[in-house]
């Protein structure tokens, strides 16, 4: 039996997502990055994207490959494969990144509502949410998002009934049991409790976000001052 339980789906002409039936988890997302990084190991001739999630990934074959409709055998070989030595690969080595926000105040007019809601300090929810290590299980939405896992669950807070047309860039959310950083000025319906000076994406670094799926992220609160002279020489 299949470690993780699957299903192939098309994903316009020239794409295939592999659906696993299985719930969020660290281990899943793990075992997701090196599948994928398998198939662009294995395929690398044939794929020209590779796009993990919480539970799929998704390849992108190469326009020009005959190799796309026949690909099927081969991608179902290398799952089985992969699940059967799951639990002994080896992955790319990950980092902890620390990022530094400034919370409350304009950076994050959501703090005060939301301690309010949850019968807390401002500066007990800071430090609860500080104080955890968080798991980027995978980046989309924007360039650069980060779905961290580890919130506590005391601190979710269902998403906001009418979303803000324009989050500023480096805004720290929580929506429902997630948290996270949007890396450019978007539309968003979390609770913003916080913001980073650092920027987080982008297309001229080499790579262009500063964490990958499987690092680690844990934040540190910084004043007001400290933002606003982040990046004075």
């Amino acid at each position: 039996m299949n470690r993780y339980p699957y299903r192939l789906v098309d994903n316009g002409d020239m794409g295939l997502t592999i659906l696993f039936e299985a719930p969020i988890s660290r281990a899943l997302s793990i075992y997701i990055v090196q599948l994928a990084e398998r198939c662009r190991a294995r395929f690398s001739q044939h794929i020209v994207d590779l796009i993990p999630a919480y539970q799929s990934l998704t390849l992108g074959f190469n326009l020009d490959s005959e190799w796309a409709a026949t690909q099927t055998f081969e991608l179902e070989q290398l799952i089985e494969e992969t699940q059967l030595s799951a639990d002994s690969l080896s992955t790319k080595p990950t980092k902890r990144v620390e990022i530094p926000v400034c919370y409350g105040g304009e950076y994050g007019p959501d703090l005060a509502p939301m301690a309010q809601q949850k019968n807390m300090t401002q500066q007990s929810l800071i430090n609860q949410h500080s104080q955890t290590e968080y798991f980027v299980h995978m980046l989309g939405f924007a360039p650069g998002f980060m779905y961290l896992g580890g919130l506590d669950p005391s601190l979710a807070c269902p998403r906001k009934s009418v979303p803000a047309m324009q989050v500023p860039a480096g805004s720290l959310g929580i929506g429902a049991g997630q948290t996270g950083i949007y890396p450019q000025v978007s539309p968003g319906g979390w609770h913003i409790i916080g913001r980073t000076p650092l920027a987080l994406f982008d297309v001229n670094n080499t790579p262009a976000c500063i964490v990958n799926p499987l690092d680690s992220v844990r934040f540190y609160p910084i004043s007001a001052s400290e933002f606003e002279n982040w990046n004075t020489p």
